[in-house]
């Protein structure tokens, strides 16, 4: 027997601390608290919504500051959310780290995990995770590195082997040299560009910011523009100027909005937690909603990362009982089973036969590649591969059989022999008498979410590190598409392999972890919007590249820090809640963002319109927020939680633009009308023309709450009432808060002429361009 390493001296330890050589955590991380404040708080939307409250501030009318409640609710909403997923993915990624036994000074002893050090002898046995890239120096054992590299098998060590960081012994005991430390390692190369801040991929986002920026830019021209025009033409005072002038600023800033969107999507982040997954970024939810491609990863996917026994075939009908009999009792004398002898374990789990005594077992050998048993009536039968156990002569002549059973399976044979000699050598020439077929175990619901994928459009691709004809059996077995055809990743090296690749097939083996995500690019490059479901570290690149990514919560630390979306119970059956939930949700969200349009671009023209014109601007911000609140604010959020699964068509701005514009013509059509009669022949006070515009304002809010809850139904009928009762409330009992003034008889027939008018104006053309906006989108599909 060779000696035991003797490991490092203290001394030694002492000096690779000292040289930084230590195993120091490099593990991907979730954001800082510091982080999740500083992206929330500090965005342009909130630093020109600060300016305009200080700008009110100075003017002594604090109550025109009620704005700013939707700034802190939008950003109080984004911090809570976002803390939230922080806590609950760390609390997946705490593991109770077991110490390392180490050998040092010749003694064996016990180190916590980041205090290994370069050159360290360490000890692992079965269970055992490998703390640090190493190379065996004695002893032999089978490693899981599924995590790792996507493959399921097990993978055999002896001394000169390498094991990598972050996979599992899984049988045996070895002594082995770290090699490479902390950010060195494997594991930590890999996650290493996972770490890079990947920008947040959201049309609605885009959408947003868009128009933030933009009216960040016209603002200042614009208000100072406002300011000078109502201030030296208009001949009112500095403090009525500067509120005039922020109420037009703010109205062209859709707040609301973007407060809205916040929302809605927490409250889907809330419905999804319910059940059982965690979101990690808000606007992930509607990128899945648009996903057209997803890319599953098959182990922990699709399968349970659990293995099963899918037939037993006796060569002889004759001799099943017999062979069947043995199985059962090999799988029960087994006191320390592996992933194949639990299967057969669990397959047998009901057997009612009558068991044959056993003498004694043969241990599985890594190096055999079979296992054995010898029963008390002297009989004994051997288990494993079949080209380990049978001769050349005996496997050819079911060579066939096994290969057509090896197409979605791993075989293994049970053979009667003759007898093992004294180190568990069969002897003699072997019997085959059964094979049994092992494979992955499928997840239940498995085939009926991809025919939910199937049914809403989109293109399932499985990808795994595994045998290609592994995968492309469990593909065909779930209802992948093509799974017929698959292609061996190895075979492609070039790019543009990679790309004919993905363009015809839907079903890939073999597949390093880089592979996977030039798979993804690939995919994106021909103008897909891609979705990727992983758990391993070898899917961190393809998770953090993919328009969504979506882990599993038992998977690698990694895996889940790097995902938007996390399966808390592992449950693929969870995605198309996921999906559904996001088409409510942006479904809604375009629908209700109309309202908050509207208030933006009619805000904009009459800003434009009033520089032009020697009259003050009609708004003052507590007008503004009034109209908001009952006609745009509590109206978006009741229709934005209804329940809608349509699949989503067109492109987010288009969609809401379209039905604002008819809104926004005639609100800033029936003021001017308004503002020239009152300015001109009949002589009206400014007040009596803000009045007049305010109501103007609410009545074809109300007109476009109204369209937009056609059909009707008992709560948008509520809804409506609401409104209405709101509006009037406003308008009379708060009166003085608003700044409302009493009309005369004439001012309220004028006022009843134009409201008619645009009513009538505003539904023909709402109807018209909703039929030309239907025929559109319906001509993209």
């Amino acid at each position: 027997m060779s000696e035991t390493p003797q490991g490092l001296s203290a001394e030694e330890v002492r000096q690779r601390v000292a040289a930084g050589d230590v195993n120091v955590d490099a593990s991907v991380k979730t954001r800082t608290y510091q982080q999740i404040f500083q992206e929330n708080l500090c965005t342009l939307f909130n630093f020109v919504n600060v300016v305009l409250a200080v700008i009110v501030f100075l003017t002594g009318s604090y109550k025109n500051m009620l704005f700013m409640g939707v700034i802190i609710c939008n950003v109080v909403i984004g911090i809570v959310q976002e803390i939230r997923s922080k806590r609950t993915t760390d609390r997946l990624s705490i593991v109770a780290a077991s110490d390392v036994h180490v050998m040092r000074d010749g003694q064996r002893t016990e180190v916590p995990c980041d205090q290994i050090v370069l050159g360290d002898v360490i000890i692992l046995g079965r269970g055992n995770q490998v703390p640090a890239d190493c190379t065996v120096l004695q002893g032999t054992c089978d490693c899981n590195e599924s995590l790792l590299t996507g493959e399921s098998d097990l993978i055999h060590k002896s001394a000169g082997s390498t094991l990598m960081s972050g996979s599992f012994v899984n049988s045996g005991v070895v002594y082995a040299r770290v090699d490479a430390v902390g950010a060195a390692s494997y594991a930590a190369r890999i996650s290493a560009e996972a770490k890079e801040h990947k920008r947040v991929q959201s049309e609605i986002m885009d959408t947003l910011n868009g128009i933030v920026k933009f009216v960040s830019i016209a603002l200042p021209f614009v208000g100072a523009a406002l300011f000078c025009s109502t201030y030296f033409r208009g001949g009112g005072t500095v403090v009525e100027c500067t509120l005039s002038t922020v109420a037009a600023m703010i109205g062209m800033i859709p707040e609301g909005l973007i407060l809205l969107t916040s929302t809605v999507l927490a409250v889907a982040v809330v419905r999804l937690a319910k059940s059982k997954v965690l979101v990690q970024q808000l606007y992930c939810i509607e990128t899945l909603a648009r996903v057209d491609t997803l890319c599953l990863d098959k182990t922990g996917t699709i399968t349970t990362g659990e293995m099963e026994v899918s037939q037993v075939r006796p060569l002889d009908p004759a001799r099943r009982e017999e062979a069947e009999s043995v199985l059962a009792a090999i799988a029960r004398a087994d006191d320390d089973p592996n992933e194949t002898s639990r299967a057969i374990l669990n397959h047998y789990a009901s057997w009612e036969g009558e068991l044959p005594e056993i003498g004694r077992m043969v241990p599985f050998s890594s190096d055999r590649k079979y296992s054995g048993v010898v029963l008390a009536d002297g009989r004994c039968y051997c288990m494993g591969a079949s080209q380990f156990v049978l001769d050349e002569q005996g496997y050819q002549r079911v060579a066939s059989l096994v290969e057509s059973l090896a197409a979605d399976a791993r075989v293994l044979v049970l053979a009667a022999v003759e007898g093992f000699t004294e180190h568990n050598v069969l002897t003699g020439t072997p019997e085959p008498l059964a094979f049994v077929c092992i494979h992955d175990q499928i997840r239940a619901t498995a085939a009926q979410t991809i025919q939910f994928f199937k049914d809403q459009g989109v293109t399932v691709n499985v990808i795994s590190g595994d045998d290609p004809r592994t995968v492309s059996g469990i593909a065909a077995k779930v209802g992948v598409e093509g799974a017929d055809q698959y292609v061996d990743a190895t075979t492609l090296k070039t790019d543009q392999d990679v790309a004919e690749a993905m363009r015809k097939y839907h079903v890939f083996g073999r597949v390093k972890p880089e592979q996977k995500k030039a798979f993804v690019v690939a995919l994106q490059e021909q103008g897909h919007t891609v979705a990727m479901t992983g758990d391993g570290v070898n899917d961190t690149l393809a998770l953090k590249q993919a328009n969504c990514s979506v882990a599993m919560a038992s998977g690698s630390d990694a895996a889940r820090n790097v995902a938007q979306l996390v399966l808390v119970d592992n449950d693929f059956a969870s995605m198309p809640k996921v999906v559904a939930e996001g088409r409510r949700s942006i479904n809604n969200l375009q629908r209700s963002a109309s309202l908050f349009l509207v208030k933006t671009l009619m805000s904009m023209a009459l800003a434009v319109l009033f520089i032009l014109l020697p009259w003050n601007y009609p708004f003052q911000p507590i007008q503004m927020s009034l109209i908001s609140a009952f006609t745009i604010g509590i109206p978006s959020f009741v229709l934005a939680l209804e329940p809608n699964h349509d699949r989503i068509k067109g492109r987010f701005l288009e969609n809401i633009i379209v039905y604002a514009i008819p809104g926004a013509i005639m609100i800033v059509a029936s003021i001017m009308a308004v503002n020239i009669l009152g300015h001109g022949p009949l002589g009206w006070s400014n007040e009596a023309m803000s009045t007049m515009s305010v109501f103007i304002m609410a009545w074809m809010g109300l007109m476009l709450i109204i369209r937009l809850s056609i059909p009707f139904t008992p709560i948008r009928i509520a809804l409506v009432a609401f409104v209405i009762c709101g509006l009037l409330v406003g308008f009379t009992a708060f009166g003085w808060l608003f700044v409302i003034t009493p009309l005369e008889p004439l001012m309220w027939v004028v006022l009843g002429v134009v409201m008619a008018v645009s009513a009538v104006c505003y539904h023909l053309l709402f109807t018209a361009m909703d039929r030309w906006h239907t025929k559109r989108l319906d001509a993209m599909v």
